[in-house]
């Protein structure tokens, strides 16, 4: 897990969306995810990651629910939401810290 750790660490924005691959709802926030990495660019990393096939982090950042949103940067969770977030709602969050350093979690 240290490219996953290496990626939370950037000074860009990285929305990590921890999912599950029987979760339902899991399945619908994927395809918007993909619409929210070609909004942002490069501006801001998009991962995902398996919780079940990463225990160990899910547990360090106590994710009890899929999907689990949480976007890090340099490093630090500073915003984190649960269940299936829409297109425009991820990339106004993004956004925020793209263009500031502002926290609200």
């Amino acid at each position: 897990m240290s490219e996953f750790n290496d990626i939370i660490k950037d000074s860009k924005p990285t929305l990590v969306d921890f999912f599950a691959t029987w979760c339902g709802p899991c399945k619908m926030q994927g395809p918007i995810l993909e619409q929210v990495k070609n909004a942002v660019g490069d501006a801001a990393n998009v991962i995902k990651i398996d919780v079940d096939r990463n225990p160990e982090v899910s547990a360090r950042y106590r994710i009890q629910s899929v999907p689990t949103l949480i976007v890090f940067k340099d490093g630090e969770a500073v915003w984190r939401g649960a269940g299936v977030h829409q297109k425009d709602q991820l990339v106004a969050k993004l956004n925020e810290f793209i263009h500031d350093n502002k926290s609200d979690i």
